[in-house]
């Protein structure tokens, strides 16, 4: 007989400190509860799991949060989002009825009228294979002016650069942004610019 993982040892002390003090007599339907508390911190613990992988793996970019919308055909939340550019771009949430779509749909209208930080990936589309559908993961506020943190803005001219820190850097030198502190939209876009304009045609 095996042992048993660490970590579910710590989902059972949460899970009884949870339930609160075991009453005498109670040990059984303590215990059920119990029981069933671990495995709905488990469950919990899986989604959270998917959804930082999901983050991890999400491309960012800047946006303008215009408005919010529900796609009649599918059911999820159509965002509309303005660039820096000046351009929109459309983004789909998760579908209304589920847990996390209604919650992410929630966050973004909430977050009308202000820059965005936002994370996307790409779904494949259901029977049509080699095609995919631009799907929004999360959304962070940036505040009405679009103040972006310095870690964040670094990893974004990052990405823009292919992953090349040396041309990442001089992007950043080249647009004068500070090596701490909050940057502007404007100032990212332009050290972003300058990243892509460094890269190699192949690796564009």
């Amino acid at each position: 007989m095996g042992g048993v993982d660490s970590s579910y040892y710590s989902l059972v002390i949460a899970a009884a400190q949870a339930a609160g003090p075991c009453p005498p007599g109670g040990e059984a339907a303590w215990g059920r509860r119990v029981r069933g508390l671990t495995v709905d911190l488990h469950l919990i613990a899986q989604q959270a799991r998917q959804d930082i992988e999901r983050l991890e793996s999400a491309r960012t970019f800047i946006a303008f949060l215009e408005k919010v919308e529900i796609e009649e055909s599918s059911r999820r939340g159509l965002v509309t989002l303005r660039l820096p550019s000046g351009e929109t771009e459309p983004i789909r949430t998760g579908h209304a009825n589920t847990d996390r779509g209604r919650a992410l749909i929630d966050r973004a209208r909430s977050l009308e009228g202000r820059w965005v930080l936002v994370y996307r990936y790409n779904e494949r589309k259901a029977g049509q294979r080699g095609q995919s559908v631009r799907m929004l993961a999360h959304l962070m506020d940036l505040g009405a002016d679009g103040d972006v943190p310095n870690t964040t803005a670094k990893k974004m001219v990052l990405e823009e650069a292919g992953g090349d820190v040396a041309r990442a850097q001089a992007a950043w030198t080249a647009a004068g942004l500070p090596g701490s502190g909050p940057v502007s939209v404007g100032q990212l876009e332009q050290a972003r610019a300058a990243a892509r304009a460094a890269r190699q045609p192949d690796q564009v």
